[in-house]
């Protein structure tokens, strides 16, 4: 969120004078009350101020980065998560290729016959497997997958911001949601994907 001069001297008047009306704040601006009330609202509604009724206005020690930051605290992966591209481990190489292709996706999700959660294939996996001169139409997708439980993932109710530094960390562009089955196991509920957080990130600027 840009501020306006006007709402950035407001913030300096209340961070010296606070509590104070907005009647005092008018007067310190030589404007009227009415010009500065959309003013008031807006910083008021961010969060850079608090109003309480008959004392005024004081400055709620928030930057425009702690505002963003509680913000981002409250964007959960189960809000943003994108279907996943699952398929079953005995899918052969090339045929995971084509897949990978025209759903557009940059990861695989593998399961087993009992829809276990068992692995990942990414594009590099793929190119890799395409170069070492196997029959990619009769290799098995299983053989070339990083397997659990070397894997990272995330349960839905995880934070935006902690799938963000995830895939900082491990250097993956997109990590699977899972859920718990009776079995031990995890089934595979959704994805999250860099493009995805990079797109939360630019709307949350904008705003």
């Amino acid at each position: 969120m840009e501020l306006s001069k006007r709402q950035q001297q407001i913030i300096e008047i209340v961070k010296t004078g606070g509590p104070i009306t907005g009647e005092h704040i008018a007067e310190k601006l030589e404007l009227t009350r009415a010009t500065l009330r959309p003013d008031l609202a807006i910083l008021t509604m961010s969060g850079f101020l608090e109003a309480r009724p008959r004392v005024g206005y004081f400055y709620s020690g928030k930057s425009k980065n702690k505002l963003m930051s509680d913000q981002l605290r409250q964007y959960v992966v189960k809000d943003y998560m994108s279907p996943p591209v699952v398929v079953k481990e005995d899918m052969t190489v090339y045929d995971a290729i084509c897949t990978i292709f025209l759903e557009d996706a940059g990861t695989l999700f593998i399961i087993n016959d009992n829809n276990d959660f068992i692995g990942v294939c990414s594009r590099k996996d793929l190119l890799r497997a395409s170069m070492i001169g196997e029959d990619i139409h009769t290799m098995p997708i299983s053989v070339n997958m990083s397997r659990m439980p070397n894997l990272t993932y995330l349960t839905e109710d995880e934070l935006v911001i902690y799938a963000a530094d995830q895939m900082i960390e491990k250097e993956v562009d997109s990590i699977p949601i899972i859920r718990k089955k009776e079995n031990d196991k995890f089934q595979v509920i959704g994805r999250i994907s860099k493009t995805t957080i990079t797109k939360v990130f630019v709307s949350l600027f904008k705003e």
